[in-house]
C-alpha cells in the first residue's frame, strides 16, 4: 500500500521553533525565508499544525542560513548504561554537511548586517514613518539610496547573485523621503507623484521591455495621514534573470514633513509566497 504523501504546499509554524514564524513549504522542501505569522499570511492546516513531514528519501537538511538550526531526534531503547552513548553518537553522526542539491524555492542565502536583537520596527526619522521589521532571513538595508528618495531605511535579502548588468536581483522594503522632481506641490499631489516614482522605478530597476498590470490606485489614510497607495505586477521574458515579473507597491504618505514619505515595497516571483507581506506591512505603517 502506498502512504500518505507529503504536506501541501503552503506557510506551516517554522520548524525551527521560532515563536510566531511561519516558514514556506514547497510540497517538497523549505524555503530559507520566514515570516512572522499574522494578516496577509494563511497558514496550512492551522497554526497548531506540525511540520509537514519531509519526503522519504531526503536526509536531514542543512542549515540554509544565519541563525537556523535543524534538530535532530535520537530514538533507542536499549540497556540504561547504553543510552546516553548511543544519543551522544547518533546526534554526532546526525550532524548536516553542506548539501549541494537545490533547496526549493528559495535563492541564494543574503548575507548583510542584521538589526538590533529585539527590533520589531524599522524607524525612518527623516522620512518620518516606521514599519514593521519582518524578521530572520531580511537584512538591514545597506546599498546605495534609490534615486526616487534622498535617503534610505529598510529591509532586504538577495534572490539572485548576478543578473546581466552586473547586479543583484532583490527583495526589498525601503523608505525615504521622496527626491525633488517626481511632481510633489503639497496636498493633493500624491496620485500624480506615485505614478511618476512608479514610472521612475519601472524604468531604471527592472529587465526590459515588461508588462505591468494595476492592482491599486487608490486614496489611502495611513495613522491619521493623507496618502496614496498604488500597486501593480511587472511581467518580463529577459534571459539571465531568475525571476520572470515582480509584485510591487508604492505607498506615498503626506507626514506634514517638506517631502512625503515613500515606502517601496518590491518581491520578486520566485518568492511569490511572500506577496502576502506587501498587505501586512503597508496596513502597519506608523506616522512619526
Amino acid at each position: 500500500m502506498s502512504g500518505p504523501g507529503p504536506a501541501p504546499a503552503g506557510y506551516y509554524p517554522d520548524p525551527d521553533g521560532a515563536p510566531g514564524m511561519v516558514r514556506w513549504w514547497n510540497g517538497v522542501t523549505w524555503s530559507d525565508v520566514t515570516t512572522p505569522a499574522g494578516p496577509g499570511v494563511t497558514t496550512g492546516l492551522g497554526e497548531t499544525t506540525s511540520r509537514p513531514p519531509a519526503p522519504a528519501w531526503q536526509p536531514p537538511p542543512a542549515p540554509r542560513g544565519p541563525g537556523r538550526a535543524v534538530g535532530i531526534a535520537v530514538a533507542a531503547v536499549v540497556a540504561v548504561v547504553v543510552v546516553a552513548a548511543v544519543v551522544v553518537v547518533a546526534v554526532v553522526a546526525g550532524r548536516p554537511t553542506a548539501d549541494p542539491r537545490p533547496t526549493g524555492v528559495a535563492g541564494p542565502v543574503p548575507t548583510g548586517p542584521t538589526f538590533a536583537p529585539g527590533t520589531v520596527q524599522i524607524v525612518d526619522e527623516a522620512a518620518g514613518i516606521a514599519y514593521p521589521f519582518l524578521g530572520d532571513g531580511w537584512y538591514e538595508y545597506v546599498l546605495l539610496p534609490p534615486l526616487e528618495t534622498t535617503s534610505v531605511r529598510g529591509q532586504y535579502f538577495v534572490t539572485q547573485d548576478a543578473v546581466p548588468d552586473g547586479g543583484e536581483f532583490i527583495a526589498q522594503i525601503t523608505s525615504g523621503p521622496v527626491a525633488e522632481g517626481y511632481g510633489w506641490t503639497g496636498p493633493g499631489s500624491e496620485q500624480a507623484t506615485v505614478e511618476t516614482l512608479a514610472e521612475s522605478v519601472r524604468a531604471n530597476y527592472y529587465p526590459g521591455p515588461n508588462e505591468r498590470e494595476e492592482l491599486r490606485d487608490e486614496a489611502v489614510t495611513v495613522d491619521g495621514a493623507p496618502g496614496w497607495l498604488y500597486e501593480f505586477t511587472l511581467s518580463w521574458d529577459a534571459e539571465g534573470y531568475d525571476a520572470t515579473g515582480e509584485r510591487a507597491a508604492l505607498l506615498l504618505v503626506d507626514t506634514g514633513l517638506a517631502a512625503p514619505a515613500l515606502l517601496y515595497l518590491s518581491i520578486p516571483n520566485t518568492h511569490a509566497e511572500l506577496y502576502g507581506v506587501i498587505d501586512r506591512v503597508v496596513e502597519a505603517v506608523d506616522v512619526l
